[in-house]
């Protein structure tokens, strides 16, 4: 028999629980006041087709959110295979987060990460309270897939590569 654990206050266990499951690793990122500003965010689903939706879940806490979620465009980067040290800038809570990133705007302020395996020119649609999270619904304008790159995968709080069976 299979003892499940009853779900304390220790958001570790939570956390280890979560990162059981592998996610794929984006970045939301736009031009603010005539700079890239971006975060990583590795929460991000697909919601719909029709209207065309993704997903990111955003901690409430973010200090970058609040300047990205006024923007008209965001830009969506599903980042690549080898994207791991973008992702951690991505991810840093000070400092120049694009020192090394090669990245260029849309013409409505989207920002775009070079070589990820996807871009999404996307809007927010709606915001959801979700605990101590929001989760924005994004609304998407424009896109460029390429799937023969393979995406940057994040489980067991380490980066991981898929494996072609």
């Amino acid at each position: 028999m299979i003892e499940i654990e009853a779900v304390g206050t220790d958001p570790a266990q939570l956390r280890r629980a979560f990162g059981c499951f592998p996610s794929g690793v984006t970045a939301v990122c736009a031009v603010v006041d005539g700079e890239p500003v971006g975060m990583a965010a590795s929460s991000f689903t697909s919601v719909s087709v029709a209207p065309p939706l993704v997903s990111v879940c955003v901690q409430d806490v973010s200090a970058t959110w609040p300047k990205l979620r006024a923007r008209p465009r965001l830009g969506l980067s599903v980042l690549a295979e080898g994207h791991d040290e973008i992702c951690l800038s991505l991810s840093r809570k000070s400092g120049d987060r694009f020192a090394g990133v090669g990245w260029e705007a849309t013409a409505e302020g989207g920002v775009l990460v070079h070589g990820s395996s996807a871009w999404l020119d996307c809007s927010l649609h709606e915001e959801v309270a979700a605990g101590d999270h929001a989760i924005a619904l994004l609304r998407i304008h424009g896109l460029l897939a390429r799937p023969d790159t393979a995406p940057l995968v994040f489980h067991g709080s380490r980066f991981r590569r898929l494996a072609a069976i």
